[in-house]
């Protein structure tokens, strides 16, 4: 079977021999500009935000890309495609992450048939090792199965930073590559749930040879945001300042995930200072925990285009001032 090639360095818009903070930047740029929530409603940005995620989970670890460039440098995207010969043999681990989720979320669209034929259904015909079987449990090295044991499986689920931070339910659809079944199940996110946490769901995996019905652990990633990143429990933001405002003070306001505050600018703050604002990140797990902070970096934005009297008033300020900036420099 052929499906259509993907170019995933083209899809993120990098080079082939890009670094590896190169390939993370460009798809933290792509899913900033393509995330959901910045462009409700629009299928085409949704479609671009998944190729994004698509190919950032193909090159994101140097194993799973070098495999990837074995296919070779010479296919273009939309060229029919069939994997090489002994290409079934080759096991792509994603360690059950499931990328972006997108197989696992429920109404969120799948991966592409190309992901799909090469890293979802890669060793199933060599007998040296495998993909997981989401409903019969996971393949071991040599093709042989846990007998007895439950078979846990494992996938992954992209969430939106407000679901982290206020706490969710959602439904998602597990499917079985070897027949297309699909099992939809109920998930709780609770509250103050960071990116690299597992939520199991005792009973519903599969099972081991004559064994019982094992859990599913889901895998969770916080999708990027548009204002804020994580770090942790702690989230950080860039807050833009007039020159004046950072010169004399100021009270702003900031958006906060709980709403928007007044923050307080004080007197003389430079570009690039940080500001905590105590218990406005995620909440912490566990009883009687807190929350995290919110950082919040001052960015000095300057005019670029000045009335007649803005610039009389700079240029008046300018003939007044001793300051330079430069003058700690020279010491």
């Amino acid at each position: 079977m052929s499906v259509k090639y993907k170019d995933y360095y083209e899809v993120l818009g990098v080079k082939r021999d890009a670094s590896q903070e190169e390939i993370k930047r460009a798809h933290r740029r792509l899913a900033r500009k393509y995330h959901p929530d910045v462009n409700k409603g629009d299928k085409a940005a949704e479609e671009k935000f998944k190729e994004a995620s698509e190919a950032y989970e193909v090159l994101k670890d140097p194993e799973t890309r070098k495999k990837y460039d074995a296919l070779g440098a010479n296919w273009k995207s939309g060229q029919e495609f069939t994997p090489p010969p002994g290409f079934e043999n080759i096991h792509f681990e994603f360690g059950g992450q499931g990328g972006q989720g997108f197989n696992f979320s429920g109404g969120g669209g799948g991966f592409s048939d190309f992901f799909e034929m090469l890293f979802r259904q890669s060793g199933q015909g060599g007998g040296r090792g495998g993909v997981e079987d989401l409903f019969a449990g996971r393949v071991h090295p040599g093709g042989s199965r846990a007998a007895q044991a439950p078979a846990h499986t494992e996938a992954g689920l992209t969430i939106s930073l407000e679901d982290a931070y206020y706490g969710a339910a959602k439904q998602i659809t597990l499917q079985d590559p070897s027949n297309g079944s699909t099992k939809t199940l109920n998930v709780k996110i609770p509250p103050g749930t960071t990116t690299g946490a597992k939520i199991r769901l005792a009973g519903q995996g599969g099972r081991g040879v004559g064994g019982r019905a094992g859990d599913v652990l889901l895998k969770i990633t916080i999708a990027p945001h548009p204002r804020f990143e994580v770090q942790g429990h702690n989230l950080h933001m860039t807050l833009p300042v007039s020159p004046w405002e950072a010169t004399l003070g100021a009270k702003v306001p900031v958006k906060t995930l709980d709403g928007e505050i007044t923050l307080t600018v004080p007197a003389g703050a430079q570009s690039g200072q940080k500001l905590r604002l105590r218990e406005k990140g995620l909440p912490e797990r566990g009883q009687g925990a807190g929350r995290g902070d919110l950082l919040v970096q001052l960015k000095t934005v300057v005019p670029k285009d000045l009335n007649d009297r803005e610039r009389e008033l700079f240029e008046a300020l300018a003939k007044e001032s001793e300051f330079d900036p430069r003058k700690e420099q020279e010491k």
